[in-house]
Order: structure tokens, then C-alpha cells, then sequence
């Protein structure tokens, strides 16, 4: 299958699994990052910062999350850590719900592609 059909489908999802990463709780980028790694790094790919950033600066921008800076606790340094808004909430709950009743659509769809494919196996 070409790279970019998987791309392209993978990056739609990416901002909801990011909303559920803080919906869990306040966190940052490079959390965000080692769970979509270790969680989803198979089947997503690796995440890097080039990509995940720009998605949590769009997502601040539109309202959906907030982020503030507080002092790094390994380095001195500071760190920015995102959570989620009221907006957000309301939008994640909205994007699960379609997501179920997409995931569902697609599943119908898929049926009979699957159903022949086992018969020929058979």
C-alpha cells in the first residue's frame, strides 16, 4: 500500500488521540510523545516532535487546549505542560462519539471483503 494513503488516514485520527492523551491529565510534549510510542508506535509509526508540535499549537490556537510553563524539574530549564479546556472536553467527547459510528460505517463496509477472504482461504 503507498506511504501516503497511510499517512494521510493516520494524521486524521492523530488530534483525537491527542485530546485523549489529555484527557487523562496534564501533560507535555515529550510524554505525549513516548506514549504515542510506546502505545501506538507500531501501527502509527514513531512520533516526533516535527510532527506533534505543530498539532498542539493548532489545537491551542482553536481553544481545545491550554498550556502553561512551569519549571523543568530535571534541568533548570522550563517546560510547557497541556491540558485539556472546557472546549476540548466537549470536542473530544464529540470526536469519540463519531469516531464509534465512523469505526462502525467502515466495519459494514469491510464485511464482505472480509467474509470473501475467508472463504478463500477455505
Amino acid at each position: 500500500m503507498e506511504d501516503r494513503y497511510l499517512r494521510q488516514f493516520k494524521k486524521g485520527s492523530l488530534e483525537m488521540i491527542l485530546l485523549s492523551l489529555m484527557a487523562q491529565g496534564e501533560t507535555y510534549g515529550y510524554e505525549i510523545i513516548t506514549r504515542l510510542n510506546e502505545h501506538g508506535g507500531g501501527v502509527m509509526g514513531m512520533a516526533r516532535e516535527g510532527t506533534i508540535y505543530p498539532i498542539l499549537y493548532r489545537l491551542e490556537e482553536n481553544g481545545l487546549i491550554r498550556c502553561r510553563v512551569a519549571p523543568a524539574p530535571a534541568n533548570g530549564g522550563s517546560r510547557k505542560y497541556y491540558s485539556l479546556t472546557d472546549l476540548g472536553e466537549k470536542t473530544l467527547l464529540e470526536l469519540a462519539e463519531f469516531w464509534e459510528s465512523y469505526s462502525r460505517c467502515v466495519e459494514e463496509f469491510l464485511q464482505p471483503v472480509r467474509q470473501r477472504r475467508k472463504e478463500e482461504e477455505l
